[in-house]
């Protein structure tokens, strides 16, 4: 299997659970170097957010978040993602994420490369 590269690709959320911030306004714009994964994101809810990530030998992107939403308050978070190659070859990823800020709450939600 080849690696998966996220440098440079642009992802959508299609679903979140409801404890959480992303919608299908928000955009994520990711950059890898490496097994390092930064990215940066805004809309929907967020009015600026930031990722730092590590990228195992499967893809899985053990991840962290900051952000600030549209109440200005900075939201903190973990997330680990687990990526799905379609069959067009865009990537799709699963995530599992938990808060680590306000009510320290978990969700679910799915990004897709677009």
């Amino acid at each position: 299997m080849n690696r998966i590269n996220y440098n440079n690709k642009t992802f959508k959320p299609l679903s979140n659970t409801e404890n959480g911030e992303t919608s299908g306004e928000t955009i994520f714009n990711y950059i890898q170097n490496s097994n390092i994964l930064t990215a940066s994101y805004s809309g929907g809810k967020i009015k600026s957010g930031h990722i730092i990530g590590l990228v195992d030998e499967n893809g899985r992107i053990d991840m962290r978040y900051h952000q600030v939403n549209d109440r200005d308050e900075l939201m903190t978070g973990t997330c680990s993602s687990v990526p799905e190659i379609l069959p067009d070859g865009k990537i799709r990823l699963h995530e599992t994420w938990q808060w680590t800020s306000g009510d320290l709450s978990s969700g679910s939600s799915i990004i897709e490369e677009i």
